[in-house]
């Protein structure tokens, strides 16, 4: 998936070519997801416009509706492109063969990563959970099935291995998982109120890695028993 927080850019490059035609699925297919996941970020389902999706995807109307029959499916679409890539990157570090105590923290650099190279990607789940709570997504049955429910599953497995090897403290998965994914998702949603309260902008590379290892840290004073919380900056 390419990064989401470059999308800004995409009008820029609509201008310099036009793929409107079949010939180039892949290219632009991945063009039309690409604006549209800043399109549905911006400005959520209803807001969304297709012919600015099309304009900022450097293709037409008519190719758009070929690849997605309606806007609803483009939106859908999009929510698979962005937590299909979360789980590839979460999942090389969840399969990997790593102790318990490295396994976590390398799921949680994963996360961090992707969601630090994604930043529209907290602005498209939230916009999915209010969706959801109100009663109004198609999608968000699918997503729990297929990304959500699977990442959950495994990082809760990880988490009672260790607490089993005694490496970990005897927290609760039900309470602790969702913790470690609000502590990274939420700095990025709110770095434009942060910018105000601190008077600087949290999303310079140099303030995202300071955040990165803060996190790392947090989460393995949070979690690690006394004298296991060596090497939580991975």
């Amino acid at each position: 998936m390419p990064p989401l927080h470059r999308q800004g850019h995409a009008r820029g490059r609509a201008a310099g070519r036009r793929m409107g035609s079949r010939g180039q699925p892949e290219e632009s297919r991945a063009a039309i997801l690409q604006a549209a996941a800043r399109e549905f970020a911006e400005f959520g389902v209803s807001g969304a416009r297709t012919d600015t999706i099309a304009n900022l995807a450097g293709v037409n109307k008519a190719l758009l509706y070929y690849y997605f029959k309606d806007k609803e499916t483009l939106y859908g679409a999009v929510l698979d492109d962005a937590f299909a890539g979360l789980k590839r990157s979460v999942f090389t570090a969840l399969d990997s063969d790593l102790p318990s105590r490295e396994k976590v923290m390398a799921y949680v650099g994963a996360y961090f990563d992707f969601v630090a190279s994604n930043q529209l990607y907290p602005r498209l789940m939230q916009r999915e959970m209010m969706r959801a709570r109100e009663g109004s997504s198609i999608h968000i049955d699918k997503l729990i099935k297929l990304y959500i429910q699977p990442i959950f599953m495994r990082v809760s497995e990880v988490l009672r291995q260790g607490i089993a090897a005694r490496e970990f403290r005897a927290v609760d998965p039900v309470q602790f998982v969702p913790s470690m994914v609000a502590i990274i998702v939420f700095y990025f949603s709110s770095a434009p109120t942060m910018q105000k309260v601190v008077g600087f902008n949290p999303l310079t590379p140099e303030r995202i890695a300071e955040r990165r290892v803060a996190v790392l840290d947090f989460i393995s004073a949070a979690l690690f028993r006394p004298g296991n919380a060596q090497g939580a900056r991975s």
